[in-house]
């Protein structure tokens, strides 16, 4: 489990990161085994190299989308943007050397 030290973000600043996600393609995929070690490794590995990615639960997930993208954002110490039918938009500033300025 990695440490919580979430930003809570404001909603100018989810909208803004709610534009730059509209455009992305998924990048991790939950699908009928859920939130597994290698999912989770996955989504903080593109969080580390990207700061913000989409999330999509397939349809033989037996999970609800926003309970397991809810989840997945708690494991790997991101924020949760926005969850829309099957997808989800995660995002986690790298202190190293951020990406994305946010207003």
């Amino acid at each position: 489990m990695v440490e919580a030290t979430q930003t809570i973000l404001t909603g100018k600043q989810k909208r803004f990161l709610r534009a730059l996600g509209s455009t992305l393609d998924p990048v991790v995929q939950i699908g009928k085994s859920g939130i597994i070690d290698t999912v989770i490794a996955t989504a903080g590995q593109a969080l580390a190299a990207r700061e913000i990615i989409k999330v999509r639960v397939l349809q033989n997930s037996p999970e609800v989308p926003k309970t397991v993208i809810a989840a997945l954002a708690r494991a790997t110490g991101a924020e949760l943007v926005q969850v829309i039918g099957r997808n989800g938009l995660l995002y986690k500033k790298n202190e190293e050397k951020s990406k994305i300025e946010l207003p």
